[in-house]
C-alpha cells in the first residue's frame, strides 16, 4: 500500500515540474484593443463602441480575415471617453494615488458576443509574451469595467469569476447578476432591475391601469425583468392581457409580437426592452401604423437618441418610463471636443503611446467625424456611472496602497484581483460630482431613476421631460413622486387613456370573475335584497344588520319599514267602521229594548240577561278597536285579556238564556220546581261565575308570561312586523279554549232546545247563533297561522267582529223583527203560548 501512494506522490510531482517548465502561447492572432494607455495598474474596459459587426467568409480553405466592426454607439463611445477622462483626472490627482498611474485597455465588442469574448481573453492574456514567460496564472489587469449590456456582462463575470477579477458594469442591470454565490466579483454602479421591475408595476397602479400587455426582450436582461414586473404587478393587482418576447435575430417572433399587440384590448404596454429590440418592434409598428398606445419604458431605451427619428412621437409620444439620472461631469463637454483627440486618440497622438499594438488608422476614420461634436453630451446618463466606476477602483487601489497625501503609495506592494474585490466591498466615498460611491451587499448602488415623458416642444422636437421621481433610498411612502400634470399621453392626448378589462363595478354591485379570465376581468352583479356594496369596484356585498335593509340603489342600508295595522289604511279603516257600525246597531237594538221593555217579546227569558248581552256585546266590538295601531306592552296585553274577558261575558249570558228556556219547559211537568232553583239571582251569579274564571285566567297569564310587542324579522326579510307576542302560548290557549268550552256547551244544550214546542223557541236562534260563532272560530286557527304580518291581526278582528255580528244577528234580529214589522205577534198568547208564565220574568 505505500509503495502505490509513493508513486502517485511522485507522479503528481513529474506534473508539476513540468507546467512549471510550460512557456505560454498566444493561440491565434492577438487582439488589439482600441484605445489604451500603459500604467503602473491597468483597468480592462469592454464597450461595444460600433454596434454593427460584419463576419468574415468561412471556407475553410484559408485562415479567416479579422472581423469588420461599423455604424458607431455614440452612447458606448461616450462612455469610453469618460473612462478616459477619469482615469487622466485621477492620474493628475496628488491626493487619491500621488505617485501610482493608472493605465487602460479599451476593448470595442461590436454589440456581439463572439467578440465579447474574445475581447474578454485578451484582456486577461495580455498582448504579448517574451520567450521566458511562464503561465503564471496572473492576470495583468486588475480590474474590468463593462459590459454595457447584461447578457454580455452575464458571460464577462462568469469567465472572469474563476480568475476572482473585479467587473463593474456601469449600465448592466438585470437581477440575475446580484446574486453573490453565482456573480461574487461582479459590481455595478446602476441599481439592480428589481426596483425599476417593481416601480413599473408601482406606476401602472397610480395610473389605475388594471389591464395591460407586456413584452421583453428574450435575453437576461429582458427575461429577469420581467419576471418581477408580473410578479409585482399580480401583488399590486394588475392584470397582463399577453407577456410576449423576441429578441432581435428572431424576426419571426418579432411578426407574432407586432399581431399579438394589434389583437389585444390593452391600452398600456409594458416594454421590458433594450434598445435594438425597442428600435426593432418601433419600425414593425410604425410601418403597420399601429398607434395610440400607451408605452411604459425602461432606462435602456426611454431616452434613446436612436428613436428619436421624424414619425417616432406618432408611435412613441407619451410614453412614460425611467431614466438613470444626468449629472454632469465639470470639464467633460471641452475634453471630448480638445483634449481627448490629442492625447488619448491614437491616429492623432504625437507621442504615438499604442504604435506597439499595430496601429491600424483605417479602424478609427468613422470616430474621426464626432472630433467636433459634443452636443449630446449634456444628455448623457450612463457616462457619470462610468465615472464612477473608474473612481471605485481608484478608491480601492488608495486603500490597497496606503497612499497618504505626503508619503504617496507603496508601489512596491503587489495588488492581486482579489484584494481589489474586497477593497470594493468596502469603499464609502464621495467623489467630485457629489455621487457617494458605495455598493450595497449584492454589489449594487441605491436605485434612483428619473420618471420621464415623451413630449414634444413648439418645433415639433422631441423631448425627455422629467415628471417625477423614484428614490430607494427614501422612506417607502416618499420615494415615489409623480406630476401628473406635466404629462402628455399616447399620440399626444391630454386626456390620460384608460386601459381595463372591465369598467370599474359602482356601488350596489359586486365584481364576479368571468371564467377562466383574469381576476381584472369580472362582472358587475347586483346585490342581492338586504346587501348592500358602498365602494367601488366591491368584492363582496355587506349583509345589512338586523333592523336594517337595503336601500333601492343597493348602496346605503336603510331602517326597514315597520308594518302593523295603523288606524289610516284603508284595511285599518275599514275594521274600524265595522267595529263602531256595530257598536252602533248594538246601541239601537239596546234603546229599542228598552223602549218595548214591558213588551212579552223582551221580557220573555229573562230580559235583563238580554241587555246584559248587548252589553257585553258592545265591548266585544269595542274590543277589536285595541288590535288596531301600533302594538304597545299595554295595548298587547289589554287586546288579548279584554277580547278574552268580553266573548265570555257574552257566552256566559247566552249559556245562561239557553238554560233558562230548558229550564222553562222541565217546569211545565207535573210537580216539577226547577225554576226556583234558576231564578234571576242564580242566573246573574252563574255569568259571573263564568266571567271570574276567565278573569282569573288571564289575571295568571298576565302574571307569569304576559304578551309583549315584538318585531318580527323573520317572516319579511324588507321590513320588520310590529306585533305582539303572547307571551304564553298556554295562557292563550287557555282563554280560547275557555271560550272555546262555553260556545260548545251552549251550542248542545241549545241544541236539545230546540225541537221544545212554542211558537218561538229562542233555542233555535241560540242554536244558530252559536253555530256561526263555533264556525268562524273553527275557520280563524288556520287563516291565523297563515295570514302574515298585519293580515294575521286583521283575521283575528275579522273573527271577533264576525262572531259578534253573528250574536247580534241571529239572537236580537227576529225579536226586533217583530217589535218593529210584527207588532200584533207582540202579544204573549203568541210568544208563550200556553207555557207563558214560565216566560215572565
Amino acid at each position: 500500500m505505500l509503495i502505490i501512494l509513493y508513486i502517485l506522490l511522485f507522479f503528481l510531482y513529474c506534473i508539476h515540474t513540468k507546467a512549471e517548465k510550460t512557456i505560454c502561447h498566444m493561440m491565434g492572432e492577438s487582439k488589439y484593443p482600441l484605445l489604451s494607455k500603459n500604467g503602473d495598474f491597468i483597468i480592462g474596459t469592454l464597450f461595444a463602441i460600433h454596434s454593427k459587426e460584419t463576419l468574415p467568409s468561412f471556407e475553410f480553405r484559408q485562415k479567416p480575415q479579422s472581423l469588420f466592426c461599423s455604424s458607431v454607439n455614440l452612447i458606448d463611445f461616450r462612455m469610453a471617453q469618460t473612462m478616459i477622462f477619469a482615469i487622466e483626472e485621477i492620474n493628475t490627482n496628488e491626493s487619491l494615488l500621488p505617485n501610482v498611474s493608472i493605465g487602460y485597455r479599451i476593448y470595442d465588442t461590436c454589440g456581439s458576443r463572439l467578440s465579447s469574448m474574445s475581447a474578454t481573453m485578451a484582456l486577461m492574456n495580455g498582448q504579448e509574451f517574451a520567450a521566458g514567460d511562464r503561465c503564471n496564472g496572473q492576470s495583468p489587469i486588475h480590474a474590468i469595467i463593462g459590459e454595457t449590456e447584461s447578457s454580455a456582462t452575464v458571460i464577462l463575470s462568469r469567465t472572469t469569476g474563476p480568475f476572482k477579477i473585479p467587473v463593474i458594469s456601469p449600465s448592466a442591470t438585470c437581477e440575475c447578476l446580484s446574486n453573490r454565490k453565482g456573480y461574487p466579483s461582479f459590481f455595478r454602479t446602476i441599481a439592480s432591475d428589481y426596483h425599476q421591475s417593481r416601480a413599473l408595476a408601482y406606476i401602472v397602479k397610480h395610473f389605475g391601469w388594471s389591464w395591460v400587455g407586456a413584452v421583453n426582450s428574450d435575453n437576461d436582461y429582458g427575461n429577469n425583468g420581467m419576471a418581477i414586473f408580473l410578479k409585482t404587478a399580480q401583488e399590486e393587482g394588475i392584470c397582463v392581457e399577453y407577456s410576449v418576447k423576441f429578441h432581435r435575430t428572431e424576426p419571426e417572433k418579432l411578426q407574432k409580437v407586432v399581431e399579438t399587440i394589434k389583437k389585444g384590448t390593452a391600452k398600456v404596454i409594458v416594454a421590458f426592452l433594450s434598445q435594438v429590440e425597442m428600435g426593432n418592434l418601433f419600425d414593425q409598428l410604425s410601418d403597420k401604423n399601429i398607434t395610440n398606445f400607451q408605452m411604459i419604458g425602461v432606462e435602456a431605451w426611454i431616452t434613446s437618441e436612436s428613436l428619436m427619428i421624424p414619425n417616432s412621437f406618432h408611435v412613441l409620444g407619451g410614453s412614460l418610463g425611467f431614466a438613470v439620472r444626468k449629472i454632469d461631469i465639470e470639464g467633460f463637454a471641452d475634453y471630448v471636443t480638445k483634449k481627448f483627440w490629442h492625447t488619448a486618440f491614437p491616429c492623432l497622438q504625437r507621442e504615438g503611446h499604442s504604435s506597439q499594438y499595430g496601429l491600424n488608422c483605417s479602424r478609427y476614420q468613422d470616430l474621426l467625424v464626432l472630433k467636433n461634436y459634443n452636443e449630446d453630451v449634456t444628455k448623457q446618463r450612463y457616462s457619470s456611472n462610468v465615472y464612477k466606476a473608474v473612481y471605485a477602483v481608484a478608491y480601492s487601489l488608495h486603500s490597497l496602497l496606503q497612499c497618504t497625501k505626503k508619503g504617496g503609495c507603496e508601489k512596491n506592494l503587489t495588488i492581486q484581483p482579489q484584494q481589489v474585490v474586497e477593497a470594493l466591498k468596502k469603499i464609502n466615498s464621495t467623489i467630485k460630482t457629489g455621487d457617494h460611491v458605495w455598493f450595497d451587499s449584492s454589489g449594487a448602488v441605491v436605485a434612483q431613476y428619473e420618471v420621464v415623458n415623451w413630449q414634444q416642444d413648439l418645433i415639433g422636437s422631441i423631448q425627455f421631460k422629467p415628471v417625477g421621481y423614484y428614490d430607494a433610498s427614501l422612506p417607502p411612502d416618499q420615494r415615489f413622486v409623480l406630476n401628473t400634470e406635466n404629462i402628455i399621453w399616447a399620440g399626444g392626448q391630454l386626456e390620460k387613456p384608460r386601459s381595463v378589462c372591465s369598467e370599474s363595478c359602482p356601488p350596489g354591485t359586486r365584481k364576479a370573475a368571468q371564467k377562466g379570465r383574469p381576476v381584472c376581468c369580472y362582472d358587475c352583479i347586483p346585490c342581492a335584497e338586504g346587501e348592500i356594496s358602498n365602494e367601488t369596484d366591491s368584492n363582496n356585498c355587506k349583509q345589512c344588520p338586523g333592523e336594517y335593509w337595503s336601500n333601492a340603489e343597493k348602496d346605503k342600508c336603510v331602517l326597514k319599514a315597520i308594518e302593523f295595522l295603523s288606524f289610516t289604511e284603508n284595511m285599518g279603516t275599514v275594521l274600524v267602521f265595522f267595529s263602531l257600525f256595530g257598536v252602533g246597531i248594538t246601541a239601537l237594538v239596546a234603546i229599542l229594548f228598552y223602549s218595548k221593555k214591558d213588551t212579552p217579546i223582551v221580557k220573555a227569558n229573562n230580559s235583563e240577561l238580554s241587555f246584559l248581552l248587548l252589553f257585553s256585546l258592545t265591548f266585544c266590538f269595542l274590543c277589536s278597536l285595541t288590535f288596531i295601531g301600533r302594538p304597545t306592552e299595554w295595548s298587547c296585553m289589554l287586546r288579548h285579556t279584554a277580547f278574552g274577558i268580553t266573548f265570555v261575558l257574552c257566552i256566559s249570558c247566552v249559556l245562561g238564556k239557553t238554560i233558562v228556556v230548558l229550564m222553562a219547559f222541565k217546569a211545565t211537568l207535573p210537580g216539577s220546581n226547577v225554576m226556583k232553583w234558576f231564578g234571576p239571582a242564580q242566573q246573574r251569579l252563574s255569568v259571573l261565575a263564568f266571567t271570574l274564571i276567565q278573569v282569573l285566567i288571564c289575571v295568571l297569564w298576565l302574571t307569569i308570561s304576559p304578551p309583549f310587542s315584538y318585531k318580527n324579522m323573520k317572516y319579511y326579510h324588507e321590513k320588520i312586523i310590529l306585533e305582539c307576542s303572547l307571551g304564553s302560548i298556554i295562557g292563550f290557549s287557555a282563554v280560547l279554549g275557555y271560550i272555546g268550552l262555553l260556545a260548545v256547551l251552549c251550542f248542545i244544550l241549545a241544541f236539545l232546545a230546540r225541537t221544545l214546542p212554542d211558537n218561538f223557541n229562542e233555542a233555535k236562534f241560540i242554536t244558530f247563533s252559536m253555530l256561526i260563532f263555533c264556525a268562524v272560530w273553527i275557520t280563524f286557527i288556520p287563516a291565523y297561522v297563515s295570514s302574515p304580518g298585519k293580515f294575521t291581526v286583521a283575521v283575528e278582528i275579522f273573527a271577533i267582529l264576525a262572531s259578534s255580528f253573528g250574536l247580534l244577528f241571529c239572537i236580537f234580529g227576529p225579536k226586533c223583527y217583530i217589535i218593529l214589522f210584527k207588532p200584533e205577534q207582540n202579544t204573549k198568547q203568541h210568544v208563550m203560548g200556553k207555557n207563558l208564565h214560565h216566560f215572565e220574568k
